[in-house]
């Protein structure tokens, strides 16, 4: 069952005094933006989107899960800085906008050092909020479908709470989302911040990391997929709102799509779910739809194609004609 949210901006002070330059002329073609994780998959096309709207783009990653390859067209752009930085580690930077996205968002990584994971979601929230005060930035966060944990309800609605296993092997990723969306609601009503929340639920296609260990759960397309994070950044409302494909589908009907798709011969086996895995997953995006005039396009059929063009030419396995 659903829980009422409240009013997310109730008691919210007003926000700190932003640089003049927001309201010139000059500065709309001379925003400063931050991303965070920007040389992960989806930051970098999020990047690639910025930067094609001539806008100053900073990206800071430590590369734990990103890669240089990513951004490697923006290396040398006079628009363009990359700072290897580990945002667990504060960061001094004069920028108007911040893209908060650095976090291993696979089980593959976060399992692997899920300290550091929890770590990144907290001490890296709070270190970019710390910066968002500083320079009266809006920030905003990339949450995720795991703040709804193993849902009860279907589809998940931003109003339902959840139904999290605190101490379970996700939960440094799962209740790390938690408190970082916590961090940015009291900054937003106890300092004026303005925030943005996105709860992303799963994607893939081109850059995503080829041992990634995701179930291939929803594709939005590039400029789809980072259209509604902008629009949710320069738009009026806070969130959280749901970004994502509503389209559902069996794991079943998945490795056949992907079985027809590269190997017809290849032989599919059932193997055990891992602990706390949800066992059904679908967003309500009416929110979406509704505030940000944001849908996904693209169908399971028409992105996977896309996906398995990358991954050949990354792994330099040719197609059998």
């Amino acid at each position: 069952m659903a829980q009422p949210n409240g009013d997310h901006n109730a008691a919210a002070k007003p926000p700190p005094t932003p640089s003049p330059l927001r309201f010139s002329k000059f500065f709309q073609s001379n925003m400063r933006i931050l991303v965070t994780g920007g040389a992960g998959f989806i930051g970098s096309h999020l990047v690639d989107k910025l930067m094609e709207n001539e806008k100053n783009v900073i990206v800071a990653d430590n590369y734990f899960t990103g890669s240089k390859d990513n951004l490697k067209k923006w290396i040398g752009h006079p628009r363009f800085e990359l700072i290897r930085h580990d945002v667990t580690e504060p960061l001094l930077v004069e920028v108007d906008q911040i893209y908060h996205l650095a976090c291993p968002a696979s089980p593959i990584f976060y399992k692997y050092n899920p300290v550091k994971t929890i770590k990144t979601n907290v001490i890296g929230t709070l270190n970019m909020l710390g910066l968002a005060k500083r320079v009266g930035a809006r920030i905003l966060l990339t949450s995720t479908s795991e703040v709804y944990g193993d849902p009860l309800i279907h589809p998940q609605e931003e109003s339902y709470w959840g139904n999290v296993n605190p101490i379970g092997v996700r939960s440094c990723y799962d209740e790390g989302k938690r408190v970082a969306e916590t961090l940015m609601f009291d900054y937003h009503r106890q300092h004026g911040i303005e925030i943005r929340i996105a709860r992303i639920f799963n994607t893939y296609g081109p850059r995503m990391n080829i041992d990634d260990g995701r179930v291939v759960s929803n594709f939005i397309a590039q400029a789809l997929r980072v259209d509604g994070l902008m629009k949710l950044m320069n738009g009026e409302n806070t969130g959280p709102i749901n970004i994502g494909n509503p389209g559902e589908f069996t794991m079943i009907e998945l490795a056949e799509n992907v079985k027809e798709l590269i190997n017809p011969k290849v032989e599919i086996k059932m193997v055990e779910n891992t602990p706390d895995d949800p066992r059904q997953r679908k967003p309500n995006i009416t929110k979406a739809r509704e505030l940000l005039k944001w849908e996904p396009k693209i169908k399971l059929k028409d992105g996977l194609p896309l996906m398995e063009e990358d991954f050949r030419l990354r792994l330099g396995v040719p197609r059998n004609n």
